[in-house]
């Protein structure tokens, strides 16, 4: 699995870094996502999952 973060439809509510702290974190500069593990495995798949779904603009996408 792959994690692609769309920063141009980022919204900056930070519910991927609430969700899983190990996979996602915010800019800086502008509070768009960061993907610091771009291919999770074991149990951080699923909050990868978990992550992309409750992204309020969908700015998360994953690749089987």
């Amino acid at each position: 699995m792959k994690i692609i973060a769309d920063t141009g439809k980022c919204v900056g509510a930070g519910q991927c870094v609430l969700t899983e702290p190990a996979l996602f974190d915010q800019s800086e500069d502008d509070g768009t996502v960061v993907v610091l593990n771009r291919t999770p495995e074991g149990e951080l798949v699923e909050k990868a999952r978990e992550a992309a779904h409750v992204c309020p603009s969908q700015a998360l996408s994953l690749e089987e």
